[in-house]
């Protein structure tokens, strides 16, 4: 892992599989990028509409991020609703973020789940 002096935390993490699907490595099926973050299908849907949207910046979760990722923090949300809309969840969507081992989180890079579509709540979804 390397770090830039001042940064906001680990630039990025040579093993970690969503940092090596951001730097190109390795295949997905992209939804959007820019120099910040970059959205991509989830391998596993659970939704007919179910993509995930992820920093760059290697943070493991939310535990890492603090008031200095607070612009990054809002550009995720601030263009989950857009993504969701162009990908077809267009009556409304649902955002998750696993956190930790309690949370369920299974790959160690913050991480947002966008979910929805016609009818989203299938086999694996929970009503919350």
């Amino acid at each position: 892992m390397s770090t830039q002096p001042g940064a906001a935390g680990p630039v990025r993490n040579d093993d970690c599989l969503f940092c090596r699907i951001a730097r190109g490595e390795i295949p997905s099926r992209k939804v959007y990028e820019d120099d910040d973050i970059v959205a991509f299908h989830d391998i596993h849907p659970s939704a007919p509409v179910h993509f995930l949207i992820v920093p760059r910046l290697h943070l493991e979760n939310l535990y890492e991020a603090d008031m200095r990722h607070q612009a990054l923090l809002g550009k995720i949300l601030g263009i989950a609703g857009r993504l969701a809309r162009e990908q077809g969840a267009t009556d409304g969507f649902r955002l998750v973020v696993n956190n930790g081992r309690v949370g369920r989180q299974e790959v160690y890079h913050l991480h947002v789940h966008v979910l929805g579509g016609p009818t989203p709540f299938g086999p694996g979804m929970v009503r919350l």
